[in-house]
């Protein structure tokens, strides 16, 4: 450019930038202390799709190279196929580079998966460019004037035959570190998110696996710059019944946008995904038509659990992530939740899933009580539809039906009775664990509004995890209960506690169970392998560490065999080889790895496959129908069943109600709460225990436990007492602090904390 500003014909061959004609150009602006060159070349470029799409590349076309590739592909389009050409491999920081190498792009026709940006070239251009605001404007001014095209001709372009050049674009501006300022967020980055959401599923899968290598720090920018455009759309706007948010088309692009961003997380995070249980067979197949099919009706959704698109693409599932490269809370924006209208959102997922955008679809942004919402959605709908249905079947078979799953139980047959019974509906008509569930205890009157069924609940956990049946081990370090492989129980008692967990979680109610992570990482078909161990077994997990850490010789200081020894119910050693003739085989430095690998598998699945299938067939004879799958990740799966660890005693003081002549004012109740306050961690469980069955808060905190304290009788030496059904606490009127502190603390220290104490 022999340090002169660039010409106006100069401009009109400007067909690419890279990073020499940005540094040579700024250099000549700041000899000159005149922007103007550089401003109207980036105006120039940033402006035009096909000029930005060839800038900063690693490998650089020539204009007629472009234009035929263009061309022939036009060609391809109107014939129904595609190809994608290679480019050059010569440098782009170079002068060289910016005139390409057309004998050899001539000859090249073959497909080329590489996004060809110079990211390294194109972050230093950025960190000179835009310190300078006036440049800066440029940007913004350019990218406002494109970006409407680019989305046009995203939208008309079949996605088979996509140009897969539209990568380097957006690879291009969402390295630009200053997206997230208010310039941006107001005018461009709207735009550019509505035309990135445009892509092609293809090309979405290429932009997270190529943003999956960039590392921790530009992967968490790119996920706060969608991050602030939605919170702030949400903010800027009222959002309500009238103008739901899911119309927002701002807001709508950049949730779209931040998927690939979530997924490109998960791919460079900590997988797992060869680790899957194989899927359960159908429980339950028929060749017979349903009365919905017989009276032309479409079920109220297809078999199954719904599967994002992106996952099959990627062919990787966020379960399959146990480490993410950032933590999956951070994807969710609350601004957003409070404003979702969730049962819209439900209806737009299940109904209008192809004309309507719902939030469902992208579960990550979610919080699990917004998620929480919606299963509720899916299950009530459920429930009611089988309630139709039977309503329909009673007037076509001329027979009186029951609209709801009734469980009549005696207290002394509880597991006996629940098992029989429930046993019959499965083998007989399943679809009768999708109505709403009514229990009946025998000899004892009252309907069951909810209270009854959260006893029977808390009950058959009680006896099912009861050591001295022995269906399940214990763990004293982890506090966990695990399926015992040599229990005598047959494969019923395990499909009746899986059944039990899908009912529970399907009538909105908490179980006090306490499985490790992996039963649920399992239930979501993924095996348990040797980092399961942590939390299920530590101390045999500490074991294996120290075998596949010892620095001295395995096999002589060690003597173990491929052959391993377990105890069974009664106390008998059993052993197991790992491989063929194992107790023959020695442990070495050398396979110690398949080793523990192997005794991981055997302890977390094959030693109790059958049990736990048993199990996870239960599960799914209720939720095999439902978005559960789809919507939660493991840790929310026991989120659902098992409730928070998240204390927070202020929110259920907010929410508490009173009876009996108390109310908040009330200085029995003013005592009450000041001393729950000053509570340890672990006496706040004890009090959890006792007046509600679990030690856990429910999805969305204590806040949404709406638990009831009553007055019972004047001052005395009785304890407090409870219905743990329903979240009663039965508290007299004690007259003094000291006396109200000493006997909460024994009630809950040394009851039992079932049923009504």
């Amino acid at each position: 450019m022999n340090h002169k500003d660039l010409e106006e014909d100069d401009l009109s061959k400007l067909n690419f930038l890279t990073e020499y004609k940005v540094c040579e150009l700024l250099a000549v602006c700041e000899e000159n202390k005149d922007y103007t060159s550089l401003i109207r070349a980036i105006g120039k470029v940033f402006s035009d799709s096909e000029c930005l799409m060839r800038s900063f590349r690693t490998k650089q076309l020539s204009p007629d190279r472009l234009q035929s590739q263009r061309d022939k592909k036009k060609s391809e389009d109107k014939q129904g196929t595609s190809s994608i050409s290679k480019s050059d491999t010569e440098p782009s920081t170079s002068k060289e580079a910016e005139k390409g190498d057309q004998s050899d792009e001539d000859d090249r026709d073959d497909e080329d998966d590489e996004v060809t940006v110079d990211i390294d070239g194109l972050r230093r251009v950025y960190d000179k460019i835009l310190p300078h605001e006036q440049i800066e404007a440029a940007i913004i001014n350019a990218l406002v004037s494109m970006m409407p095209s680019v989305e046009s001709e995203l939208t008309y372009h079949d996605a088979y035959s996509f140009d897969h050049n539209y990568l380097n674009l957006f690879v291009i501006v969402m390295e630009n570190t200053n997206l997230h300022s208010p310039e941006y967020l107001e005018s461009a980055l709207p735009l550019f998110c509505k035309a990135m959401s445009k892509l092609s599923l293809p090309g979405q899968a290429r932009l997270a696996r190529l943003w999956s290598e960039f590392g921790m720090e530009h992967i968490l920018r790119m996920m706060e710059t969608f991050q602030q455009l939605i919170t702030f759309t949400v903010v800027c706007n009222d959002f309500d019944n009238d103008n739901l948010v899911q119309d927002d088309e701002t807001v709508v692009a950049a949730a779209k946008c931040l998927k690939i961003v979530y997924f490109a997380n998960i791919l460079a995070g900590e997988l797992d995904p060869d680790q899957n249980e194989e899927e359960d067979e159908m429980l339950i197949e028929s060749n017979d038509l349903t009365l919905q099919e017989l009276l032309g009706e479409e079920e109220i959704s297809p078999r199954g659990p719904r599967v994002d698109p992106l996952e099959v693409e990627l062919g990787v599932r966020a379960s399959d992530c146990r480490h993410p490269l950032i933590a999956f809370e951070e994807f969710i924006n609350e601004p957003l939740n409070e404003v979702l209208e969730m049962d819209k959102d439900y209806v737009f997922f299940k109904v209008n899933a192809e004309s309507k955008f719902a939030f469902m679809s992208c579960p990550f942004i979610l919080n699990a009580v917004t998620k929480n919402q919606g299963l509720y959605y899916d299950n009530r709908i459920r429930m009611y539809s089988e309630r139709r249905i039977t309503a329909l079947y009673s007037m076509v078979e001329g027979q009186q039906a029951n609209p709801y799953l009734r469980l009549k139980v005696r207290r002394d047959h509880l597991i006996d009775d629940a098992l029989i019974r429930l046993e019959m509906i499965a083998m007989e008509n399943p679809s009768d664990l999708k109505k709403q569930l009514y229990v009946e205890f025998e000899g004892e009157q009252g309907l069951d509004e909810g209270g009854v069924s959260k006893e029977f609940f808390q009950l058959v956990v009680e006896e099912i995890f009861n050591p001295d049946i022995g269906m399940f081990t214990y763990d004293d370090t982890a506090k966990v209960f695990w399926f015992n492989p040599s229990s005598l129980e047959n494969e019923g008692q395990y499909t009746l506690i899986g059944i039990v967990l899908g009912l529970a979680i399907y009538n909105n109610c908490i179980l006090d169970v306490h499985f490790p992570m992996v039963a649920y990482r399992k239930l979501m078909g993924k095996k348990g392998t040797l980092l399961d161990l942590a939390d299920s077994h530590p101390a045999l997990y500490q074991s294996m560490k120290e075998i596949l850490d010892y620095g001295g010789d395995v096999e002589k200081d060690m003597m173990l065999t491929f052959q391993i020894s377990q105890t069974d119910l009664f106390g008998n050693p059993v052993t197991h080889d790992l491989r063929e003739n194992g107790e023959d085989i020695p442990v070495t430095n050398d396979n110690r790895k398949e080793f523990v690998s192997q005794y991981a598998d055997y302890i977390l699945n094959k030693s109790m496959e059958v049990q736990f299938k048993a199990f996870r067939r239960g599960f799914h004879m209720v939720t095999n129908e439902s978005p559960l799958k789809y919507l939660f990740r493991p840790d929310e799966i026991e989120l659902l069943i098992c409730g928070s660890r998240n204390l927070d005693f202020h929110a259920l003081e907010e929410s508490t109600e009173y009876d009996g002549g108390y109310n908040k004012e009330s200085r029995v109740i003013r005592d009450f709460w000041e001393t729950v306050h000053t509570f340890g961690e672990e006496q706040k469980k004890l009090f959890l225990q006792f007046t509600t069955g679990t030690d856990r808060a429910p999805v969305g905190g204590l806040g949404k436990l709406k638990m009831i304290i009553a007055k019972n009788g004047s001052d005395s030496d009785r304890l407090p007492t409870s219905h743990t059904c329903f979240n009663a606490l039965l508290l007299p009127e004690y007259s003094t602090k000291e006396a109200l502190k000493e006997r909460l603390l024994k009630a809950i220290t040394y009851a039992k904390g079932f049923g009504m104490l």
